[in-house]
Formats: C-alpha cells, sequence, structure tokens
C-alpha cells in the first residue's frame, strides 16, 4: 500500500473528511483491520485564508509547496491538496516535487464522463467559479463545459462557504438557497453539478437536487485511496 500526503486545514473541516472517505474505502476494500497509511500536513487556515483575496497568489504556492516537500521528505508516495480553490497553484506545486499529486478536477471529470455527462454547473468559492484555472482544465484537458451561477448567486455561495462552512456552520436557509441555484443551473442546461468546494458536501448531497451531483471531496478521496493500492 502507498503512503498518501494530505495538505489539509484549509479548512480543517472537509479534511476531516477526506481522512473518514479514504480509510472507509481502503477497509471496504481489504477488510479486517486495514485502515490507510496516510501523513498529513494541516495549515492554520487563518494564515492562508486571506491570501487569495489580496491576490497573493505567490505567498500561497509558497506555503503549499513547502507543506509538499515536507510531505515528500517524510516519506509520502502521492499528495492531495484538500481544497479546490487551492488548487489554482496546483502545477506550481506539481513541478516542484518529484511524486504525483492527484488533482481534483481531473478526478472529477472521470467521474463526470463516465455517466456521459458533457455539460456540468460549477459551485464553488469565486476563485473557483471565476477565474480560469478550473473551467479551463476540465474544458481543455477533459472536453467538459463548465457553467457557473449568476454573481448575486455566486456572492451567496461564496458567503456560505467562508462565513458558515469553514467555521462549521450549517444553516437550513443556506442548503435553501443551493438547492434553487441548483436548480436554476439545471434550467441553464447543466447535466450535473460539481460541488466545486470540499465544504459543499457538508451541506448539500444528491438527494437536493434531481440531476447527478458530483462531491469533489469524495471523489478526490476515493481516487486516493484506489492509488494507494495500485488499482
Amino acid at each position: 500500500m502507498k503512503t498518501i500526503g494530505l495538505i489539509g486545514g484549509m479548512s480543517w473541516e472537509s479534511t476531516l473528511e477526506y481522512y473518514r472517505i479514504i480509510n472507509e474505502v481502503i477497509n471496504k476494500k481489504l477488510g479486517g483491520y486495514h485502515s490507510a497509511q496516510i501523513m498529513m500536513y494541516s495549515f492554520d487556515f487563518s494564515e492562508i485564508a486571506e491570501l487569495p483575496d489580496k491576490g497573493h497568489w505567490d505567498e500561497v504556492a509558497k506555503l503549499i509547496i513547502g507543506a509538499a516537500r515536507k510531505l515528500e521528505k517524510a516519506g509520502a508516495d502521492v499528495l492531495l491538496i484538500c481544497t479546490n480553490t487551492m488548487h489554482k497553484v496546483a502545477e506550481d506545486v506539481q513541478k516542484n516535487i518529484r511524486i504525483p499529486l492527484l488533482h481534483i478536477a481531473d478526478a472529477t471529470a472521470e467521474q463526470i464522463k463516465a455517466k456521459n455527462i458533457t455539460k456540468t454547473g460549477l459551485l464553488g468559492t469565486r476563485f473557483t467559479m471565476e477565474d480560469d484555472f478550473y473551467k479551463e482544465r476540465l474544458a481543455e484537458k477533459h472536453g467538459l463545459e463548465t457553467i457557473v451561477p449568476d454573481e448575486r448567486e455566486r456572492q451567496i455561495i461564496n458567503n456560505v462557504i467562508y462565513n458558515e462552512l469553514c467555521r462549521g456552520q450549517i444553516r437550513q436557509s443556506s442548503k435553501e438557497d443551493f438547492r434553487k441555484i441548483m436548480q436554476n443551473l439545471n434550467e441553464n442546461g447543466a447535466e450535473g453539478i460539481i460541488l466545486g468546494c470540499t465544504e459543499i458536501c457538508l451541506l448539500v448531497n444528491q438527494s437536493d437536487a434531481e440531476i447527478p451531483i458530483f462531491d469533489t471531496t469524495t471523489i478526490h478521496a476515493a481516487s486516493a485511496a484506489m492509488f494507494a493500492l495500485n488499482q
């Protein structure tokens, strides 16, 4: 079994889900007392959370590269950045390590294509929804079209992520907002919905939408477990 390195703490609420899901997949595959071999570098989120708002992506990259190198030196065989937004610097991180970095958008795209879906709606932080790093990777590498909510809805989503979900708050009113936003995306042609922030799965799931939901947290974590098992 390979050792998985997790770069987490952005936020710790979703990193907790990574740890749980990876171990559940490993145990389901191997049975008995088996669990995953995991190393984790967990950021103090307050040290990194405001850097994107200030446009300091170089500093974000520097911090995450530092964490990646520490995990690689400690013996990790594969790395995961346990957040969608910080994949804006994923290519920089991969260039600075020798072990593979499993990209969350690639893992998600494979699941989307397996359902013969070509157009999806994307929910996430404003950086994930508005910048090109995520949508372009889905388009150029996987041939997938991505649409996002309108500006007002993007503000709602970003606010819920940072001011509620990253602080462990789950509100029914926010769930209803997300349900309506996902319905609107469906009406605008989305055949599926990408939960493109690793905290969103704490708020909504497949029961909240009439079209397929792609939970990037579960998909990314499960792909790491299968990689560790050489499957």
